[in-house]
């Protein structure tokens, strides 16, 4: 995982990767995903250390990727369901497993569609307009959220040019 800190970053993507940028936080998220929502599933299904399933629960729930709800209570037990956010991973999760079967399957192991046709379903970028854009047709500009941390930068790094700053802040 990344520092915790983010000097000179300010990147959405470095922010979530502290939510969600590590093996295990995806394949829970996955898993939790699919229905799989108790400790003792988590466990068998990922084959992963107690401790550290315990941890990737707690960081998701803290991070509100996760809500707990009590399912016992002599043992007291809980479940784990995915909240909005945690919903909205989806389309990250989708588009990485379309990758992986593009890239790195001969057979795609899973198969996303729609319930109420079946159809088969895809991550594509969409412009305002609805039509489909290319990757290469992509470009990146500063947002809002840029100017606010470039200008704390500018205190201590007046000689490095607009250009510079803006090209590392991605």
């Amino acid at each position: 995982m990344l520092k915790r800190d983010y000097e000179g970053q300010n990147c959405s993507i470095a922010r979530a990767l502290e939510v969600v940028g590590d093996r295990w936080t995806l394949l829970v998220i996955r898993d939790v995903g699919v229905g799989h929502h108790r400790f003792d599933q988590l466990l068998k299904r990922l084959g992963i250390a107690t401790n550290v399933l315990a941890d990737r629960l707690n960081r998701l729930v803290d991070a509100g990727v996760l809500d707990r709800v009590r399912y016992g209570e002599r043992p007291e037990r809980f479940e784990y369901h995915l909240t909005e956010k945690g919903l909205e991973l989806a389309v990250a999760l989708l588009a990485l497993m379309q990758w992986g079967d593009r890239h790195l399957s001969e057979k795609p192991p899973m198969i996303a569609r729609r319930r109420s046709d079946r159809s088969a379903v895809s991550v594509r970028i969409l412009a305002e307009d609805g039509s489909t854009v290319a990757p290469d047709e992509l470009e990146f500009v500063p947002g809002p959220g840029l100017k606010t941390a470039l200008a704390d930068r500018s205190s201590s790094s007046s000689t490095r040019s607009r250009s510079a700053r803006a090209a590392r802040a991605y």
